[in-house]
């Protein structure tokens, strides 16, 4: 068997205040393969984006380990890159030299020297605007884009120096339902021409079983793995299967886990006695 991409072992992670710790993960477990697209779900304070900003590097842990490639991770690096909800574009850049910013960083330019370094930098950029449907906006400013635009540049910035390993953390949550739609295809192909592992935390269930070929639900306080989940859908996915049978019921499992694993079904039985109780 391949070797899993990634490997998080007995993970654990608590915040220190002035006055309390609070634990955010307890004993997280989980293999990733290469080339997977994983999807995590759950209610919130459920540790989803903490556990992503670990892996990449952004936060350290408490207990456990988790290997990338088989060697720990203590610390950002350009083998994984981060995509948030929030576009975080420089206003005073162009398109095209958002995307080639992390160019001019010296721990990317360290890795790649020579002389065709900054010719390649531009065929790399060049061959991302296109992919993204940005060619015509090279020049544009993110002021002038949609936001559905805006992601897509932050998404070719993070894609710039081919990291093995791409953690979205709710990327298109700001976007209207429309947008969403469009950019569920274009990062499912990106996955396919990459060869990327992704992991994608996100709160819409659709959302995550669309995307994913499996879904880590967890359940909060501390944040923990409850279940997970295999998709029933072909590499080759469209719109249209979000009507399937298997799609469909897929959805209700996950959705009736969420509610149980955090307390919102007992508030809405809670609810529906005290309805049925005004209205006797």
């Amino acid at each position: 068997m391949t070797a899993p991409k990634i490997q998080i072992r007995q993970v654990g992670k608590t915040f220190v205040g002035d006055k309390r710790e609070v634990e955010a993960l307890r004993q997280i477990d989980l293999d990733i393969q290469p080339n997977e697209f994983v999807t995590f779900v759950g209610a919130s304070g459920c540790g989803k984006s903490t556990l992503l900003r670990i892996i990449a590097g952004l936060e350290t842990l408490s207990h456990g380990e988790i290997l990338l490639d088989g060697k720990p991770i203590d610390g950002p690096g350009v083998d994984r890159a981060m995509v948030f909800q929030h576009y975080s574009l420089y206003p005073w850049l162009s398109v095209m030299k958002n995307i080639k910013f992390c160019r001019q960083l010296k721990v990317i330019s360290d890795t790649v020297r020579g002389p065709g370094d900054m010719e390649n930098a531009r065929g790399r950029a060049d061959a991302l605007l296109n992919l993204m449907g940005l060619t015509p906006f090279a020049d544009a400013y993110p002021s002038q884009l949609s936001g559905g635009m805006q992601q897509r540049v932050a998404i070719a910035r993070a894609l710039m120096p081919k990291p093995a390993t791409l953690l979205m953390d709710e990327p298109f949550g700001a976007l209207d339902a429309q947008t969403r739609e469009v950019m569920h295809d274009l990062i499912r192909h990106v996955h396919k021409l990459e060869k990327s592992t992704i992991l994608f935390v996100t709160h819409d269930v659709e959302e995550a079983i669309y995307l994913g070929t499996r879904i880590v639900l967890m359940a909060p306080r501390p944040g923990r793995i409850d279940s997970i989940y295999e998709v029933p859908l072909p590499a080759q996915r469209n719109q249209d299967m979000k009507l399937s049978p298997e799609f469909t019921e897929l959805k209700r499992q996950i959705l009736a886990r969420i509610r149980e694993t955090s307390g919102m079904q007992t508030d809405l039985d809670q609810l529906a006695k005290l309805t049925a109780m005004a209205e006797g």
